[in-house]
C-alpha cells in the first residue's frame, strides 16, 4: 500500500499530530488548512525531522467548490492519495434562533460538504486500487441532540452514519472507513465555538493522544473509535437513555460550561 496522506485542518490540534504521526511512520503528507504561514513552518519540521515528503494547500474548505480545488491541485502535483482524513471542523455555541446564519452555513459546508465531496472524489481512485483508508473526525456529540450547538451537533451525527454505512458498503474493497468520535479535546476548537472567550472546561486530553488513537484506528480499519474510557461509557449510557432526556441533560452542561 502506498503512504501518502491527505490531512484537512492540518495547522493546528488533532489534524497537525496526525500529520506528525503519518510523517513518523515514514508517510508523505498533503495538508490542507487556511494559515499558510503554520503550513510552511509544519512543512519544513516535518521535512527536516523525517525526512519525508510534504505538500501544503492553502485552503478555505468551508468555501463551495473547495473539494475540486484540493482534488484538482493534488493531481497537478502527480500524486496518489492513499489515507484520506477528513479532520477539519468547527462549532458554534448558541441558541439558535439567535445564530449568525452565514457562520452556520460555513459550519454546514465544512463539516458536512466538503468532508463528503472529498471522500467522493477520492473514493473511486481507492476503488480501483483495491486499498485505501478514511478517517473521518467526528465526535462523542455524534451520538445525541446538542441544544446550544445544534448545528455541531447534527452535523457530527451525519459524519458518523456517513461512516458507518460507507464502511458496509466497502466491506471487502480493500478500503476501510473510521469515524474517530473524541469527547472535548485541547485545541483551539472551543475558543472558535465561543467567539474567543474560554469556556469553563475540565481538563481535556491532548490533541496528540486522540490523534494517536484514531491513527491507530484507522490502520486497524476499525469502523467507530471513541478514544476514553470515561467517552466511552457517556456513549454507552446515552443509547440506553430517551433522547428527549439526552438533549436536556446536553443543554444543562453546556449552559454550565458557558455561561
Amino acid at each position: 500500500m502506498g503512504n501518502t496522506a491527505l490531512i484537512t485542518g492540518a495547522s493546528g490540534g488533532i489534524g497537525y499530530e496526525l500529520a506528525k504521526i503519518h510523517a513518523m511512520n515514514g508517510g508523505d503528507l498533503v495538508l490542507v488548512a487556511r494559515a499558510i504561514d503554520k503550513l510552511e513552518e509544519i512543512r519544513a519540521d516535518l521535512e527536516t525531522k523525517y525526512k519525508v515528503r510534504v505538500f501544503v494547500i492553502q485552503k478555505d474548505l468551508s468555501l463551495h467548490g473547495s473539494a475540486y480545488d484540493i482534488y484538482n491541485k493534488v493531481n497537478d502535483l502527480g500524486l496518489e492519495i492513499d489515507f484520506l482524513i477528513n479532520n477539519a471542523g468547527f462549532g458554534d455555541f448558541r441558541h439558535f434562533a439567535e445564530s449568525d446564519w452565514p457562520k452556520q452555513e460555513k459550519m454546514i459546508n465544512l463539516n458536512i460538504t466538503t468532508l463528503t465531496h472529498l471522500t467522493r472524489l477520492y473514493l473511486p481512485d481507492m476503488i480501483s486500487r483495491k486499498k485505501g483508508r478514511i478517517l473521518n473526525v467526528a465526535s462523542v456529540a455524534s451520538f445525541c441532540p446538542g441544544p446550544t450547538m445544534s448545528v455541531y451537533f447534527a452535523s457530527k451525527a451525519y459524519v458518523l452514519s456517513f461512516s458507518e454505512a460507507l464502511a458496509q458498503e466497502l466491506k471487502g474493497t480493500g478500503i476501510s472507513v473510521t469515524a474517530l468520535c473524541p469527547g472535548p479535546t485541547e485545541s483551539n476548537f472551543h475558543t472558535v465555538a465561543v467567539d474567543g472567550r474560554k469556556p469553563k472546561e475540565r481538563k481535556m486530553p491532548a490533541a496528540l493522544d486522540v490523534a494517536l488513537y484514531g491513527y491507530k484506528a484507522m490502520v486497524r480499519g476499525k469502523v467507530v473509535a471513541i478514544p476514553g474510557a470515561d467517552n466511552r461509557f457517556l456513549v454507552a449510557l446515552i443509547r440506553f437513555l430517551p433522547r428527549s432526556f439526552a438533549a436536556a441533560a446536553v443543554r444543562k452542561v453546556q449552559e454550565s460550561k458557558h455561561l
